[in-house]
């Protein structure tokens, strides 16, 4: 048995190489992690940031599906479209894809998406690293993601890449709306809508 499936975060001196197949063997144990580099890297995640996902998930699925627009993927669908590192796996904590991008039969099959989506969606966790996210927002850009959401929880704020112009990010905040241009034409939700918590009703 390969040493990293016995142990979920081995020891570096004990690591061994892991593959996409490995990762999937894995099953709900494996969802917590990216592969990079061969390596097994364990997703950092929290209750805000999995909620504000959730929430922004829930807003593009109410666009897209009564217009049949195409496919919008949830928290934890494994990705492996990058060109330059087969290997490598990595999780959005949403996505879109237009209809024609994936057809039913590339739907059905089981294993990592190997299609790029359109729309990428990353929720930043406390624990987040500035510099790996910023690799990651190139990664899916350079994969062919038209636009990446980069959501920060604690400024209430979205950074939207447009993989047209890589070096103007437009951000928008509480009291603005966040739109889908240009790759969701028509889609637009108050970015406050994507941070607001539940209220307890009064008693």
């Amino acid at each position: 048995m390969n040493a990293v499936l016995d142990s979920p975060c081995p020891p570096t001196a004990a690591r061994r190489f892991v593959t996409p197949d490995d990762l999937l063997r894995m099953g709900n144990e494996g969802k917590r992690y990216e592969l990079i580099d061969g390596q097994l890297e364990e997703l950092s995640v929290s209750f805000l940031s999995s909620y504000v996902a959730g929430e922004t998930y829930d807003a593009l699925k109410s666009f897209v599906k009564p217009r049949n627009l195409g496919w919008v993927v949830p928290e934890g669908t494994s990705f492996r479209c990058f060109s330059e590192d087969r290997s490598r796996v990595r999780r959005a904590d949403s996505a879109f894809f237009a209809l024609d991008r994936i057809t039913r039969e590339q739907a059905v099959t089981e294993g990592h998406c190997t299609v790029c989506p359109d729309l990428v969606v990353e929720v930043i966790s406390p624990n987040d690293l500035a510099v790996d996210v910023i690799l990651k927002v190139k990664e899916w850009l350079a994969a062919g993601a038209r636009l990446v959401w980069l959501i920060d929880p604690e400024t209430k704020e979205v950074h939207c890449h447009d993989r047209e112009q890589p070096s103007a990010i437009t951000i928008r905040r509480e009291g603005e709306t966040l739109t889908g241009d240009p790759v969701l034409a028509g889609f637009a939700v108050p970015v406050a809508e994507l941070f607001r918590l539940p209220v307890a009703s009064p008693t």
